[in-house]
């Protein structure tokens, strides 16, 4: 189960304790925000994307909304979503859980900037009834190795 595989790597790096599951479900920004207690825009959101081929994740506040221009720039490919019956096998995790822990080995992760002005952010833990309630640090420590990115808009911008 993806949870678990989620569940084992917030194990490993001391963050077992964070994870929240729900009764209802987590599996939309809205949705989750609603279970969790939270803010949509504190929802860490997470695309599954594919770069030449390739399976990235790219977490983003919940408002955000991928900028085609700064994503071009930045990554010189257009911004194009995995189709959802790929997610699974490409991440790791199904649609509604994907999150950056117990992935598959090779996925790069990229952290929006977009996430720095929250105190906590909520990513989901593998499943479509799940969060984490993680500092930004503490996300960026978990995950290890993303890059910072600034392709997004908020509903602000």
């Amino acid at each position: 189960m993806s949870i678990e595989k989620a569940r084992a790597c917030l194990r490993k790096m001391g963050y077992e304790d964070r994870i929240i599951e729900t009764r209802e479900s987590s599996a939309t920004v809205e949705l989750a925000a609603e279970a969790l207690g939270c803010k949509p825009a504190e929802i860490a959101k997470t695309l599954s994307l594919l770069q030449q081929d390739q399976p990235v994740l790219l977490l983003t506040e919940g408002d955000a909304r991928i900028d085609n221009r700064k994503y071009k720039d930045t990554f010189h490919t257009k911004a194009r979503m995995i189709p959802p019956d790929e997610v699974e096998a490409c991440i790791g995790h199904a649609p509604g859980g994907v999150c950056p822990f117990g992935i598959n080995p090779g996925v790069r992760v990229y952290l929006d900037e977009s996430l720095r002005k929250f105190q906590y952010v909520y990513p989901a833990a593998g499943n479509d009834h799940s969060g984490v309630r993680l500092t930004v640090a503490e996300l960026e420590e978990i995950i290890g190795n993303a890059s910072w990115v600034d392709v997004c808009k908020t509903r602000t911008e």
